[in-house]
């Protein structure tokens, strides 16, 4: 039996759904529900008398949080989604004009609007075509004004996976900060910054890490803290936060500094949850049966005669494999298969099939069982 199949009990949505949409909204996990209801229980039944114990489940999803990344605790701050944590380093940089930004054309709205929006200050965003970027795209497009690179862990649509480690040690060499936005990836692959140092990242959990809308995860390594200034600044942005008349806004000497006001103690309460369960899975783990359950799936696609857009060479792969019809459009077969209770998405015209490790090849039949012949 498949090592991971047990934790399809967390997962009622497998008695409704053939559920393959993890790279737009994931389903809950039973226990991340449940979480939530017990902090709303007790919010209703005891106020916030018992407060100090919302302090300590935050603190410890933040622990959980650093382990799924192997970081430190003091470098993750909870923010409301991906787009946040990406402005806090938009607006946070000390930018001067004639400043540049390297971004992938692909990107997602929320990695390409925050650096667009530094237009204003004379920041050139310069975007690089093609459905693929590597190291050597980014080396040849950046120069001495290049102050950051902003790049997907995973991109979006065709579920290209960047070469992190590589751009990595570009940007060190070269003394530019890296920003990532790992909501495609994280949750689903093995992703340590031990091994593969970056500067920022911020993701929402409602995706691959199964957790609630409305709560996520931004990092900031502890080298890059100063690197970028808090230009939203609350009572909780400082280190004495309950001495209420203090006039002296010393800010947290880690990464809490950019939260700035009273957490969503609900979505966190939930995100402890679909951390916990990610954890005891294994990430390792999660990956492997994932990149099965792809490759599993490409193969069977082509073999129908579908087009796979989605790069699938060494280290490109993810949990999103994009394919298109060379005869029926990408929306009447996404609405085809929702006839027949498989939830999968359309972007750019092709179908997107994101499949997490609680899934099978069974499940995956059902999509391949329900696609129009060609």
């Amino acid at each position: 039996m498949d090592e991971l199949y047990l934790f399809r009990r967390e997962f009622p949505v497998i008695a409704r759904w053939y559920y393959f949409n993890h790279a737009a909204v994931s389903p809950l996990p039973t226990r991340a529900r449940e979480r939530m209801e017990k902090h709303l229980e007790e919010a209703n039944l005891n106020g916030a008398v018992n407060w100090r114990k919302w302090e300590e489940m935050v603190e410890k999803t933040r622990a959980l949080a650093a382990k799924l990344l192997n970081a430190s605790s003091s470098e993750i701050a909870f923010v409301k989604n991906t787009s946040e944590g990406l402005n806090f380093v938009a607006q946070g940089i000390d930018w001067e004009e004639g400043d540049n930004i390297v971004v992938p054309r692909m990107e997602f709205p929320a990695n390409r609007y925050p650096w667009m929006n530094l237009e204003d200050k004379g920041v050139e965003v310069r975007f690089l075509p093609g459905e693929r970027i590597t190291v050597d795209d980014i080396a040849r497009a950046i120069d001495p004004r290049t102050r950051l690179v902003a790049i997907s862990f995973v991109q979006y649509q065709n579920g290209f996976r960047a070469p992190l480690t590589e751009i990595s040690k570009l940007c060190r060499e070269k003394g530019i900060l890296l920003a990532v936005d790992a909501i495609q990836g994280l949750g689903a692959l093995k992703l340590d910054l031990s091994e593969t140092p970056i500067d920022f990242l911020s993701a929402d959990a409602h995706k691959w890490l199964l957790g609630p809308e409305g709560i996520g995860i931004f990092y900031c390594a502890k080298r890059a803290l100063d690197k970028i200034k808090v230009r939203l600044v609350g009572w909780m942005s400082v280190e004495d936060y309950f001495n209420f008349s203090s006039f002296e806004m010393k800010l947290h000497n880690n990464a809490r500094r950019f939260e700035c006001g009273t957490p969503n103690r609900v979505g966190i309460a939930g995100l402890s949850a679909s951390l916990e369960i990610l954890l005891e899975a294994g990430i390792e783990r999660i990956e492997k049966k994932i990149i099965r359950l792809t490759d599993w799936l490409v193969a069977e696609l082509m073999e129908r005669g579908y087009q796979v857009v989605s790069p699938r060479g060494e280290g490109e792969k993810s949990g999103i494999v994009s394919f298109k019809s060379p005869k029926h459009r990408s929306e009447e077969i996404v609405s085809l298969l929702f006839e027949h209770k498989v939830v999968v998405s359309g972007r750019g015209g092709v179908v997107r099939v994101s499949p997490h490790f609680y899934n099978t090849e069974n499940d995956l039949s059902e999509l391949l069982d329900n696609l129009p012949r060609l």
